[in-house]
């Protein structure tokens, strides 16, 4: 019998990937599956960001990189913060890392351990809390509440700080909501965290440019009186259409950047070369695929929204960020889980029932518009057809 530590059995999981393997089964089977489950652009990567990662490999990078990342991807990533927040930021304080996790492990591995609390949103995502818990830190959920268009509550927030609590994650544009927290909450929550000086924050801003209907995201390095102990996690795989290669940036303060370089050598050594070319030319380069992703999505999300609206038992809120929808679907009948397993097996249709993102995820299923307008219609369909003809409870 081996005798692993009970750290590994404290560990969750991402529950996409879980209903992402199930659809591929069923689809090898022979069934029809739409997929609105995961989370990940379906638009090729643009041509001229692969075309840099195959210039990095014809031109030989095939070697280690620096642990923080090489240079001249630093660069880039601060050039674009500067484009973007208005804020400069030192290369000297930009981590390159392989895709956002990495951060939140970091992140999360500098400050958890038992007596410490990690407050987190609820619903969020998921493994924010799976890695509080593997620390053997206390997870504090924060609520996201529907009422208040999925955007955290500052007093609420602030209310569940304790003289125990290491780190605070927050994330807006939010999955698996869509949720946008407005500037002048955001304006709050850090005016009242200068009563808890000792509390570090983890902004993930992975979906800083997916905003809609006017909004716009508002970023915390915009905060001076916190960037002492603020990490703001981000990086290509959303706005590029850039999930599978794997590529992360973040923003640490002064007096942690050591500490997570140190974490990189031992867990990863570094990010490949290719890669990091392939980051330069996306934010270097054309804007214009992004701008022409962000158009599909707005017109998939209206779409999104009349269809969810229009199912018996079923509402939804419009989202303002990212590609996600979260109806509330506690009139169906169902529970959340049972409805999307159900959906997946009778119907075709991919989705993720809201427990998966925490607690207060009951009563709803997240489903992706990153897919194409045809298929999301042909989802609906289906939905309305199962719902209609027996799917109430």
């Amino acid at each position: 019998m081996l005798h692993t530590i009970s750290a590994f059995d404290r560990i969750g999981e991402e529950n996409a990937f879980a209903v992402l393997a199930r659809a591929t089964a069923l689809a090898a089977q022979g069934k029809d599956i739409i997929n609105l489950g995961i989370g990940q652009p379906d638009f090729r990567t643009p041509d001229h960001i692969v075309e840099a990662a195959i210039k990095a490999l014809r031109d030989g990078h095939h070697g280690y990189t620096p642990a923080t990342g090489l240079l001249a991807t630093r660069e880039a990533v601060a050039r674009r913060t500067l484009t973007t927040t208005g804020i400069e930021v030192s290369p000297e304080n930009v981590m390159i890392l392989p895709g956002g996790k990495p951060t939140m492990y970091a992140a999360i591995v500098m400050f958890g351990e038992p007596g410490a609390e990690i407050m987190y949103p609820d619903p969020g995502f998921p493994i924010y809390r799976s890695m509080i818990e593997f620390t053997g830190a206390t997870p504090i959920p924060v609520p996201v509440r529907e009422e208040n268009g999925f955007a955290f509550s500052a007093e609420e927030t602030l209310a569940l700080i304790t003289p125990r609590t290491r780190l605070l994650i927050l994330n807006s544009p939010a999955n698996p909501t869509g949720g946008v927290t407005p500037k002048a909450e955001i304006e709050k929550l850090v005016k009242g965290l200068a009563a808890h000086p000792d509390v570090a924050i983890l902004s993930d801003e992975i979906y800083d440019v997916m905003t809609y209907d006017g909004e716009t995201h508002c970023s915390l390095l915009t905060f001076p009186e916190i960037r002492d102990r603020l990490i703001v996690l981000n990086g290509w795989s959303k706005t590029w259409a850039m999930t599978g290669w794997r590529m992360g940036w973040s923003i640490w303060p002064d007096q942690l950047y050591d500490k997570v370089r140190k974490l990189a050598v031992n867990c990863w050594s570094c990010v490949n070369a290719p890669s990091q070319y392939a980051g330069i030319a996306a934010i270097d380069g054309p804007q214009d695929d992004v701008a022409k992703m962000m158009r599909a999505f707005d017109r998939r999300r209206k779409v999104v929204v009349e269809g969810l609206n229009a199912l018996p038992g079923v509402s939804c809120i419009t989202p303002k960020g990212a590609f996600y929808a979260f109806p509330n679907v506690s009139q169906t009948g169902w529970k959340a889980k049972k409805l999307a397993t159900a959906l997946l097996d009778e119907a075709g249709v991919a989705l993720i029932g809201g427990p998966d993102f925490g607690v207060l995820g009951e009563g709803y299923v997240r489903l992706s518009y990153a897919n194409s307008e045809e298929n999301i219609l042909r989802a609906l369909e289906r939905m309305e057809g199962f719902l209609s003809k027996g799917g109430l409870q």
